[in-house]
């Protein structure tokens, strides 16, 4: 999705580029957002052809015979949630990908895919701030035991103390459209930060953001820390 396509480039030249090779990562991407060289966005797409079209698609831009983990990004409506994930099995026995992933889906969307192969974890939003799935969602993961892949964990700057007014989003910032409503004038000053502890039962695996060079060198730097007990 993302580019579209030139990020899968990136990804694969630097797995092929690496001493390491191949099999030093664990290897993840996505379909289901359809999109057009010329980002143009088609919609959701779940159709089995089309899981199947974007796989080999993703291999080829990777320049890898298969990926770790492969996510349905976004359910689509439309399509029974059964047929997406049943192609997605294919491709598991195919070799071309080794683990499904969901992402944003709820409850029970969930429970009807989660079979042989198991889907093996969720990618959706989740921070101190944004804690929606606690309620309905997580139960599920902790039962099935499958993980969770939070995007946005420092709540899209909000926890992090870089955005306290809307004037700290510069024009053309995604956060200042409509589809982030808690950017938005006072509804921004009326998110306080918030502090708690997570739950057990769920293994996480936060997605650090890299949309910046800065934000790519503050996350490698983050490996070389160390946790200490208050």
């Amino acid at each position: 999705m993302y580019g579209p396509f030139t990020n899968e480039r990136l990804v694969g030249a630097a797995i092929g580029s690496s001493v390491q090779g191949r099999d030093a990562v664990q290897l993840a991407t996505t379909f289901g957002n359809e999109r057009l060289p010329d980002v143009t966005m088609l919609g959701v797409n779940g159709c089995p052809e089309y899981v199947h079209a974007a796989a080999d698609a993703s291999l080829q831009r990777l320049g890898v015979d298969h990926m770790d983990l492969y996510y349905q990004h976004r359910v689509d409506v439309d399509v029974p949630i059964e047929e997406t994930v049943g192609a997605m099995a294919e491709l598991v026995q195919a070799g071309k990908i080794r683990h499904l992933s969901l992402s944003e889906a709820g409850p029970e969307t969930i429970r009807r895919t989660h079979g042989v192969p198991p889907i093996t974890a969720l990618q959706t939003e989740y921070s101190l701030s944004t804690r929606d799935l606690e309620a309905d969602v997580w139960p599920v993961l902790a039962e099935l035991g499958i993980g969770l892949v939070p995007y946005s964990p420092l709540g899209r700057g909000l926890l992090t103390g870089a955005i306290t007014s809307p004037a700290d989003l510069t024009e053309g910032d995604s956060r200042t459209s409509g589809y982030f409503p808690r950017f938005q004038g006072d509804a921004l000053e009326a998110n306080p930060l918030v502090s708690r502890s997570g739950r057990d039962g769920v293994s996480v695996a936060p997605i650090p953001g890299t949309k910046r060079v800065r934000y790519l060198e503050e996350n490698v730097a983050a490996g070389d820390m160390s946790t200490i007990d208050a």
